[in-house]
């Protein structure tokens, strides 16, 4: 008999892969509705985006905050993971830091209403945002450093000074249709290039 048995411990099942896989695609039908209608999106355009019954993400996600919890979390993880890859894939460093900073702006117009969303638990969102920082900011900077060792932008911008300025350009853009982030975010990026 397992020690689990013995002491009459259940042990913990991990989640099937399909489970798995239909959690991933809502996460992604999830970001992809919050880009275009806010956080507040909805459960029915998620549901019917992820080809699924409003019931089904219910089950994984019982509240809304837990929904947006976990969409900010996963985004977080693509964009930390897309850094390396795209560093390997990519013509050149800085056509990488090009590419995961559009990812980036991605990810800034999905967590725009975040904290009204889980106002009721400031420390949920700190943690977060210091969650956000611990993975994203050494992504950035491994980036940046390889296009200055490249050659192709200036040394010395700081990974966490660059995110801050685009997640600055990125403010806004709910309020003013007209407004688009991603001109001034090229131009932040052409300004790092050397001459």
């Amino acid at each position: 008999m397992s020690a689990a048995r013995q002491s009459g411990e259940v042990p913990a099942r991990s989640k099937r892969a399909d489970a798995v896989r239909n959690q991933q695609t809502l996460l992604d039908a999830a970001a992809a509705v919050f880009v275009t209608s806010g956080v507040d999106a909805p459960i029915r355009e998620i549901a019917a985006r992820a080809g699924v019954g409003m019931g089904t993400i219910y089950r994984h996600f019982p509240t809304r905050a837990d929904l947006v919890v976990a969409v900010y979390r996963h985004q977080v993880e693509a964009c930390a993971e897309a850094g390396p890859t795209l560093l390997a894939g990519a013509g050149s460093p800085l056509a990488a830091l090009r590419q995961w900073v559009d990812l980036f702006v991605d990810f800034l117009v999905t967590k725009h209403g975040l904290a009204n969303a889980l106002r009721s638990d400031s420390g949920g969102f700190e943690a977060l945002h210091s969650y956000f920082l611990d993975r994203l900011v050494p992504v950035c900077a491994q980036l940046l450093d390889a296009a200055a060792e490249a050659g192709e932008i200036r040394p010395g911008t700081q990974a966490y000074e660059l995110m801050r300025g685009v997640g600055n350009l990125c403010v806004g853009r709910d309020s003013d249709p007209r407004y688009d982030p991603r001109r001034l975010v090229e131009l932040l990026l052409r300004g790092l290039q050397r001459c």
